[in-house]
């Protein structure tokens, strides 16, 4: 019989791709790394898929038990997508005001959602996600102190990163929500040449960007290492949602605000140095932020 791939086996390997329009220095190259080619269409398809991997290793799961984690949003679809591979019950904590293309994402895979206020937002999401854990209503994946999240990023991503750029990286730069992707990215580049940048996001005060948190600092996630960053850029909410229109009709690159807010950062830095090669990560697909009317504004 012929071997024929499994969903799971299409994790990965994502394209890297150059900015062909809007990059304001020639010198500089731009490359997107397009995290939205993943079956579950984000970057978190590889944490999700090595955090119920190695647990089911442990021994601490087994198919047919009931998986707990709170989200925003991409973590969610991609856990529910996995669990639906492997036999699980996904209960997914997550704010109301998440888009409707997410809800209905993790409902379709099979996933239960159990939602939060607004107000309550993220913390509030994982305060819950907790309880239910002590109430004995499944296990707690908690991809906020789990280290197979970062861990993910250093067996799949980072090598990729170095090989498709054949280590001419100079500059890394990511949102920051649950950190794994940078920190994971992070310690693997930093591995093959401490000269490399590692440029995290975060949103300026009062901005809201999806997948991207200044964290209250008792929520700050424990697998985050200040001392893998070598510097942090606020991003304005304008800056994300306008870069992110840019990339759909100027370079054909259809993303999410995150991924728009990465991309504002690199411009920035690419008007501050030369001869770079800079990697943004592109987190995920521009289609589970329509309902939300952020590509057409008023």
């Amino acid at each position: 019989m012929n071997n024929y791939p499994t969903i799971e086996s299409l994790i990965g390997q994502t394209p890297l791709v150059k900015l062909q329009r809007i990059n304001p220095n020639s010198t500089n190259q731009v490359l997107l790394k397009l995290e939205g080619q993943n079956p579950a269409g984000s970057v978190k398809d590889r944490p999700a898929l090595n955090m119920i991997a190695q647990a089911e290793l442990r021994g601490d799961i087994k198919p047919g038990d009931s998986l707990i984690e709170a989200t925003s949003g991409n973590t969610g679809i991609a856990l529910a997508m996995v669990a639906a591979i492997k036999g699980y019950q996904m209960h997914l904590v997550m704010p109301d005001n998440m888009s409707e293309e997410r809800k209905s994402a993790m409902s379709a895979y099979g996933a239960v959602l159990h939602l939060v206020t607004k107000e309550e937002g993220m913390e509030g999401a994982r305060d819950l996600a907790i309880s239910m854990q002590e109430k004995g209503q499944g296990k707690l994946l908690n991809q906020f102190a789990n280290p197979d999240n970062p861990d993910a990023h250093v067996s799949s991503t980072g090598p990729e990163i170095w090989q498709q750029t054949q280590g001419e990286i100079t500059h890394f730069v990511s949102a920051m929500g649950t950190t794994g992707t940078i920190m994971g990215v992070s310690k693997y580049l930093k591995s093959q040449s401490d000269a490399v940048e590692i440029i995290g996001l975060q949103p300026q005060e009062g901005s809201s960007i999806p997948g991207i948190r200044r964290w209250p600092k008792e929520y700050l996630p424990s697998i985050f290492d200040e001392t893998r960053v070598d510097r942090i850029i606020d991003v304005a909410q304008i800056d994300a949602e306008n870069v992110m229109r840019d990339l759909a009709t100027k370079e054909g690159v259809f993303c999410g605000v995150s991924s728009g807010g990465a991309v504002s950062a690199a411009l920035k830095l690419s008007e501050q140095v030369n001869n770079a090669t800079i990697v943004v990560i592109i987190c995920d697909r521009g289609d589970r932020y329509l309902s939300t009317g952020v590509f057409n504004p008023v």
